[in-house]
């Protein structure tokens, strides 16, 4: 292999042995990835596994998550745990690179497995227990993005140029199917004992951090650096920031369905947007920088980067739309009763989950013998023709035909993850893994949470135009009071969504129990029945969700072609001397064939 200018080229040998990078041996490797996806999967559970639970956890601890005041409970149980994983996966992945990947990986398993311990302990009940549960879960939230940081830097240091495709995308599955795996699991395990959905992640984070202890191994870095402490706050205040706004964005403020005109969340918005400018100008000065803005001139980091915020941001909110339109109509309208629906929708978008994990690997194994591009952009294009497809159902679909899609959606989302994490992965230079794979993971994590915020605001927005008149004219139709009907209609939609979502029967919410009582029998039945509700919500719910899968389908089609542009085959590589230079387009180094 010749070295030539900044770059060497690489001639791909079919059938080369694969040695794993660091000295460690072949053996190696697999340990690091079994304990890595361990890690990660773990980590990805528990960003959903809260969601079918929240009932019962806010029945454990005696507390009505829908009153207005309980509104910050329930979002921040939710999205807590993101929030800060998409906050400090960057600045845990620079300080991986600084002071070891696997130091900071191991740590993380500990922290993880002490505060979900923590989390299990709740004594307290009302809202000092659900102020807990808040606090213990951002801590949490510091373990998982320790692991989640770190984990595909130690990968891409353990295997060679060839398997590593394989190897991310067995670990990038892993971590997104989680999140579907949580949903049956919190449905599963929450009606028992709402304590042991976190208490499930004890014994298997004890033993991942005994087993990481024991054989992880780091490879030296070439250099240490210092920590940058103006960066990393300017960065976290404003991306805390953005993400607030975002949160109480879809919150009803004085007379209006949601707050994007409050001065508080303007305010949010305006201030995060200041200092993440103030950030991008101190990383162009200060000589360690948290966010190494030099990366953006490989082309293939930049297309990767860009394609993986805008397939999150399309899938982010999908499963939120998936749940409400489960669990508030198409579940109860087929016989189940809405405390169960939480744990059916889970079970009824197992084919989302099974596409990952069937598509995930296989199409990591080939993209390390064709290449990160096909694979991707091929994976984007079907993924928005699945979500036109779903717009094409009814309401009330036949579910062979949902589960055909779901499964179809993921298998893309699947062809996309594993070839695109591998491409951005190869095209890092070695000291800069860490960072580099932080990095992703924000893109991957912050559009997550916006897509939940902008999905939200859609249906809000569609439900907002004719579902007070129809609650309206429905209740009063059945029996209720004008007075008690009109209350009712001017309830803030978001609230029957949460109340859909939560599992709770929404009239119950909406006319109170009082005024069911005094109802005659056979009307309080027909309107806390299985099929009153979702007659209600189908028309409203079906236009906003039509044109939240527009905008996913139009975000999968921008990322197609953003994932095109990043070019050939290739894998970063240079000369020693030469170790802290960033290339720009063209300097990495490509694997002919």
């Amino acid at each position: 292999m010749a070295l030539s200018g900044r770059s060497r080229r690489v001639a791909a040998a079919p059938g080369a042995p694969a040695t794993a990078a660091g000295g460690h041996g072949d053996r190696y490797k697999w340990v690091v990835l079994s304990n890595t996806t361990l890690g990660v999967l773990m980590a990805t559970i528990d960003t959903s596994i809260m969601l079918i639970a929240l009932p019962d956890i806010f029945r454990g601890i005696h507390i009505d998550p829908l009153l207005p005041g309980n509104s910050f409970y329930l979002l921040w149980m939710i999205l807590s745990f993101m929030v800060v994983t998409s906050v400090l996966v960057v600045s845990l992945g620079r300080v991986g690179d600084m002071y070891g990947r696997v130091r900071m990986y191991n740590l993380g398993f500990a922290v993880y497995t002490l505060f979900s311990l923590l989390l299990t302990v709740t004594w307290m009940s009302g809202t000092a227990g659900a102020l807990w549960l808040v606090v213990m879960r951002v801590f949490q939230g510091v373990g998982a993005a320790m692991l989640i940081a770190n984990s595909a830097a130690i990968l891409t240091d353990a295997f060679p140029e060839d398997q590593r495709g394989m190897a991310l995308g067995i670990n990038q599955v892993a971590g997104i199917s989680g999140s579907f795996i949580g949903l049956v699991l919190g449905g599963v395990l929450a009606p028992i004992e709402w304590r042991l959905i976190f208490l499930v992640s004890v014994p298997i984070g004890a033993f991942g951090t005994v087993w990481a202890y024991r054989k992880l191994r780091e490879v030296p870095r070439r250099q240490h650096g210092r920590l940058d402490w103006p960066g990393n706050l300017t960065f976290g205040l404003g991306l805390v920031a953005l993400m607030v706004g975002i949160t109480y964005g879809i919150q009803p403020h004085g007379h209006s369905t949601m707050g994007w005109t409050s001065p508080f969340v303007d305010g949010c918005l305006a201030g995060g947007a200041a200092l993440l400018v103030a950030f991008a100008a101190i990383e162009r000065r200060v000589p360690d920088p948290m966010f190494r803005l030099r990366l953006f001139r490989i082309r293939a980091f930049t297309a990767g980067s860009i394609s993986t915020l805008l397939a999150a941001l399309g899938r982010g909110g999908l499963m939120f739309m998936l749940i409400i339109w489960l669990q508030g109509i198409w579940l109860p309208e087929h016989g189940y009763s809405f405390a169960n629906t939480p744990l059916w929708a889970g079970i009824y978008m197992l084919p989302l989950t099974a596409g990952f994990l069937a598509a995930g690997p296989v199409s990591g194994l080939l993209s390390d013998r064709f290449g990160s591009r096909p694979f991707a952009s091929g994976g984007m294009v079907v993924a928005a023709a699945s979500f036109l497809l779903l717009e094409l159902l009814p309401v009330d679909f036949p579910y062979w035909a949902f589960a055909l899609l779901l499964l179809m959606n993921g298998l893309a989302m699947g062809a996309f993850s594993a070839p695109n994490r591998a491409g951005v992965m190869n095209s890092l230079p070695p000291e800069h893994r860490g960072v580099g794979s932080g990095m992703n993971a924000t893109f991957q994590n912050a559009a997550q949470v916006l897509s939940i915020g902008f999905f939200f605001t859609l249906i809000i927005v569609g439900l907002a135009g004719s579902l007070p008149g129809a609650i309206a004219h429905g209740l009063t139709a059945h029996g209720v009071p004008p007075a008690v009907a009109h209350r009712a209609a001017g309830l803030p939609p978001v609230s029957t969504v949460f109340a859909a979502f939560l599992g709770y029967n929404p009239v119950q919410h909406l006319v109170g129990a009082t005024t069911l009582a005094h109802l005659p029998a056979g009307q309080a039945a027909l309107l806390t029945g299985r099929s009153f509700f979702p007659s209600l919500i189908a028309g409203p719910f079906a236009r906003g969700l039509h044109t939240a899968f527009d905008f996913a389908a139009a975000c999968c089609l921008v990322a197609a072609g953003t994932s095109w542009l990043r070019g050939g085959r290739f894998v970063f590589s240079e000369p020693a001397a030469a170790h802290d230079h960033v290339p720009g387009d063209g300097e990495h180094a490509e694997v002919a064939g």
